[in-house]
């Protein structure tokens, strides 16, 4: 009695995961570098992706490895100096906002904030709205309220969409203006 066996073959070495993003990532920098055209990130990418074996992946990206170590180092610290400096830009800023004082809480009145000369707070460039916001006080906390301006009220850098609580320290936007809350 005889019996057959079929036997699936894999290839000798098995793609990980790491060397299919490793080979993603060179296609992707290829791009931005420009070196490659979108079309022919879209196919090696498309074959990256397919591909079955480290040789096929080599294929992909040999024209785009003309990095070494090194080189790879310096663009890794230059990415994280600049990131960095982003953020330093973004604190210096904060910090050199005008501050805005928050009422005293027994007035118990809302600050207006617009164009308008009635309002508690004039506030004169254009992009402020002449009814634009409103500061108050509520069960403990400061809420601020857009009244509908054209462009916008912002906390923090998002954009308030009805109310938003808001307590000393908070970034505050009216159209292009910019404060720093503060208590007395």
């Amino acid at each position: 009695m005889t019996s057959s066996f079929e036997f699936n073959t894999y290839p000798a070495e098995r793609l990980s995961d790491a060397e299919r993003d490793k080979a993603l990532k060179v296609l992707r920098d290829g791009v931005a570098l420009g070196k490659l055209s979108h079309d022919t990130f879209i196919r090696r990418m498309e074959l990256a992706l397919t591909a079955r074996s480290p040789e096929e992946l080599a294929v992909l990206t040999a024209d785009l490895r003309t990095e070494g170590r090194l080189s790879r180092l310096v663009f890794g610290a230059v990415e994280a100096v600049s990131g960095f400096t982003v953020k330093l830009r973004r604190a210096w800023q904060a910090e050199r906002l005008p501050k805005l004082l928050l009422p005293h809480p027994g007035t118990g009145h809302p600050l207006r904030i617009g164009r308008d000369p009635a309002n508690g707070l004039r506030l004169t460039h254009e992009t402020v709205s002449r009814v634009h916001a409103e500061l108050s006080r509520q069960g403990g906390l400061w809420v601020l309220r857009d009244l509908g301006s054209t462009n916008g009220t912002t906390v923090n850098g998002r954009r308030v969409v009805g109310a938003a609580v808001v307590r000393e320290g908070d970034q505050i936007g009216f159209g292009q203006m910019a404060f720093r809350l503060a208590a007395h």
